[in-house]
């Protein structure tokens, strides 16, 4: 579809620039083919006198906005094409892409000039809006009028394929640019190349392409080393942005708060204590004040770790030094308390947020309802589920999932079922994880039939069951003295492209071995090894618990052998 798109320009293909993409690419009626009036000259070069003055103090909205466009075209003479792309770039500011790009289009059908100022603005609408096709169209028209795009139109055009997710062209597009010498890269393009890159996982790619950068005469500036050192930390790369993080340094690039946060982040998620502590530290020397993000950071992290009475302290700091939380901080420190079954603790935060000016979220909620349901207290779960609705927030998949999986442990399958029949009344979609929880409650309930169905209708509905979903079945059959059928969906899964896991064999060969089907359990070993899934002590304990319950002693004294042997 893009290869087409570039080749209304023509010159875009003999350049190579364009991203080579296969489908049939069609030019809506608004899109940018554009007739003689194409002004190639810079603004400063444009004579101002005799135009009329534009008063853009006047707008407030996209209404102002359009309301000044139609007066701009009535007048006489016309407003010059410096004063109409202003206007359409304070639309594209206002962030109304579609409205800017109607304008544009209007502008073309009434003779209204534009250059390439103008264009560009057009490309960057384009790309927002996730249609970067119709973004290098407008790029083979610079080339079809004999104009040369600058930085800031390549810039737009590889920020838009980077939003379609098409990495690799992005990239191409840049060395392209490099190699050709078409622009000279700026500080915005290294940083949204970098940004790309890291974000989407070509960490090793962005590290390399700022070394590069450093030795080029625009130097890469805080922003961009951010950039980097923010991918390593997300990739579990610690050391690395921490060298990366020394490197800037002594370059003379002082880190922000921002760089700072990012590293404290990637250590925290390693529970790399010493060095957050020596980070912090540094940070205060260096005069640079943590901000909410630093502290909610860290709130998140010793709650996770189980750490609340340190959190709690990170959260004094906060007040003390009149840094404001915000809901995130809260969040962390209500699902802290409720890992550790503090809901009282929990409880209480919720219903203090309000007093700080701040509306609790869907995950306020989330985290207490997930925290009632695990202590079993489903009715004061319930009552929060359903004050969410009076708090004026809509329930999402994760509290129906929280909800119907507290009803169902608790043996209230018909509220389970209610409240699922009522998840899809409100337009709120299930997941795979939904499915999981009903099928887990039809498989305890016995209602092995239902459950296939439910199974069947997993499928037909979009959402392929996962191997954790198939052991939730066999293991129910198995349950159910249904051991053939067990078997004959165990077979069937390496044909959804399934692996069995552990879990799954032991399964099946805890029901073999209760019906003393030693041989069977042979070869389901023999296939379990070769599987590179290889038998742990739940598999050998089930082994022997069911022989011992057959009184097969002689099976069962050579398995607590090898199991010893084995370590397991």
């Amino acid at each position: 579809m893009w290869q087409r798109a570039a080749a209304c320009g023509i010159a875009i293909i003999r350049k190579g620039i364009a991203p080579q993409f296969s489908g049939n690419f069609v030019l809506p009626n608004n899109a940018p083919f554009f007739s003689s009036n194409f002004h190639s000259c810079s603004h400063k070069d444009r004579p101002f006198s005799s135009k009329p003055r534009v008063d853009f103090s006047s707008i407030n909205d996209v209404e102002d906005a359009l309301c000044l466009f139609r007066d701009m075209v009535r007048m006489r003479p016309q407003p010059s094409v410096f004063q109409f792309t202003k206007l359409l770039t304070v639309v594209v500011k206002m962030k109304h892409y579609s409205v800017a790009l109607s304008l544009f289009a209007e502008m073309r059908q009434l003779g209204v000039p534009v250059d390439q100022i103008t264009m560009s603005n057009a490309i960057n609408c384009y790309c927002l809006l996730n249609r970067v096709d119709f973004g290098f169209a407008v790029l083979g028209t610079f080339f079809k009028r004999g104009c040369e795009p600058n930085v800031t139109t390549f810039t737009f055009l590889i920020k838009g394929l980077f939003l379609v997710g098409e990495i690799a062209e992005a990239e191409k597009l840049f060395k392209k640019l490099l190699s050709e010498k078409l622009c000279e890269p700026d500080e915005i393009m290294y940083v949204i190349v970098l940004n790309g890159l890291s974000k989407a996982g070509h960490i090793l790619a962005a590290r390399d392409l700022l070394g590069h950068f450093e030795n080029l005469s625009c130097k890469p500036n805080v922003h961009v080393y951010s950039a980097v050192i923010d991918g390593l930390c997300k990739h579990n790369m610690a050391d690395d942005a921490l060298h990366l993080l020394s490197r800037m340094i002594e370059k003379g690039i002082s880190p922000n708060v921002v760089t700072y946060n990012s590293v404290i982040q990637g250590l925290c998620d390693v529970g790399r204590w010493k060095d957050v502590k020596d980070l912090l530290k540094e940070m205060l020397d260096n005069k640079i004040s943590p901000d909410v993000w630093t502290c909610s950071i860290l709130v998140d992290a010793f709650c996770k770790e189980g750490m609340v009475e340190e959190a709690e302290n990170v959260f004094e700091i906060m007040v003390q030094r009149n840094i404001c939380p915000n809901i995130v901080t809260y969040n962390a420190l209500i699902d802290g308390y409720c890992l550790r079954g503090e809901m009282g603790k929990a409880k209480k935060v919720l219903y203090s947020i309000a007093d700080r000016g701040l509306t609790p979220s869907i995950i306020s909620y989330g985290s207490l309802i997930n925290g009632y349901c695990k202590q079993g207290r489903v009715d004061e779960a319930w009552h929060l589920f359903m004050e969410i609705s009076c708090k004026g927030l809509q329930h999402d998949t994760i509290t129906y999932n929280t909800m119907i999986h507290g009803l169902l442990c608790k043996d209230r399958f018909a509220d389970g079922w209610k409240l699922f029949n009522d998840m899809q009344a409100q337009g709120v979609t299930p997941n795979l994880q939904t499915y999981t929880i009903l099928l887990d409650g039809l498989c305890r309930t016995q209602q092995i039939a239902q459950a296939f169905s439910f199974l069947c209708m997993m499928e037909d509905t979009g959402v392929n069951p996962n191997i954790i979903a198939y052991a939730i079945v066999i293991d129910g059959l198995c349950k159910g003295g249904k051991l053939d059928i067990a078997r004959d969906l165990f077979n069937q899964l390496p044909s959804k492209r399934l692996q069995p896991d552990t879990k799954i064999y032991n399964i099946i060969i805890g029901s073999l071995c209760r019906e003393g089907l030693i041989e069977d359990v042979k070869v389901l070993l023999t296939e379990m090894e070769k599987s590179g899934c290889a038998p742990n002590s739940v598999t050998y304990r089930v082994m022997i618990q069911g022989f011992l319950k057959r009184n097969e002693l002689y099976n069962a004294i050579p398995l607590m052998e090898e199991m010893y042997t084995r370590g397991s």
